[in-house]
């Protein structure tokens, strides 16, 4: 090898190290270590006055590690009702989205490319207000329809706050179709649906996923739209590890929550992730 040769290798090396060391750093520094820091969270005692105990058991006999925070988890079949009922909520509204976003994003993606960026302003348009206003809004609304308090508004307020999410993947996605690809089809027979269902929905499948993600972890976690539209019938995941941590100041047991949710939406998001490389969406 070359002196030549080796010095643009490094060269490339260097460029490729600088650019990848910041957003490494980044994450290690903002996502890994708080992560780790809410594992061991998960298995610590709760402090006389709320925060945490010590991490190391004391001459008093306090702190320390333990499991009763999982152990309290797995032996109320409440929690669980708050899980299954969450994630539920969660997978209604990214069904309701997608079916709402799809001829809006589809409209879009077909208009001239001089309507295209102001259709994309009215989608994004609603973010321009804070989002606190947005749902008390919602509380106007409902309340003549004597709505408020019920599941119906959560659901209606998290498909409002978060059907933008689900629109601007698929238009982004359906925007790059050929529509030749269509033509050929209809060429050989298909009617409008056969088009679709063959051609259209399967090229869409990645905005479709990245969309889905876009809707279904965020309402996951969202505690605001339920405690402010629905009732205590209607509290999520969010709402339990909000007032663990703000409430009832049990840290150790928010956290616990906290890592159960996380476990459970990487195990959502690789199980998709496993279908989609087997092929079980293909049409």
């Amino acid at each position: 090898m070359s002196n030549h040769t080796a010095s643009r290798i490094r060269g490339e090396r260097l460029v490729k190290y600088s650019i990848i060391t910041p957003p490494f750093l980044f994450l290690l520094m903002f996502f890994l270590f708080p992560a780790l820091i809410m594992v061991v969270a998960s298995f610590r005692f709760p402090g006389e006055f709320g925060g945490l105990a010590p991490l190391f058991r004391t001459e008093d006999g306090t702190g320390g590690l333990t499991l009763e925070n999982y152990r309290l988890f797995f032996s109320s079949s409440n929690y669980a009702w708050i899980f299954l009922r969450s994630f539920g909520v969660a997978a209604l509204t990214t069904v309701i989205c997608l079916f709402m976003a799809y001829p809006v994003a589809t409209l879009i993606a077909r208009s001239p490319k001089k309507s295209r960026d102001l259709l994309v302003l009215l989608c994004v348009l609603p973010f321009a207000s804070n989002f606190l206003v947005r749902v008390y809004a919602w509380m106007i609304i409902f309340q003549p329809f004597n709505m408020m308090h019920s599941r119906l508004a959560v659901i209606v307020g998290m498909v409002y706050v978060h059907l933008p999410f689900m629109i601007l993947p698929l238009y982004t996605n359906l925007e790059k179709h050929d529509p030749t690809l269509l033509d050929a089809a209809q060429d050989l027979g298909a009617n409008a649906w056969q088009r679709f269902w063959r051609v259209t929905f399967p090229m869409s499948l990645p905005g479709i996923f990245s969309g889905a993600v876009l809707v279904f972890i965020p309402v996951l976690g969202m505690f605001a739209i339920p405690e402010i539209l629905g009732g205590k019938d209607d509290w999520l995941v969010g709402n339990m590890i909000k007032e663990a941590f703000l409430g009832a100041r049990d840290w150790p047991f928010g956290s616990m929550l906290s890592m159960i949710m996380t476990i459970t939406v990487l195990m959502l998001v690789a199980l998709s992730a496993w279908f989609a490389r087997k092929g079980v969406y293909r049409a």
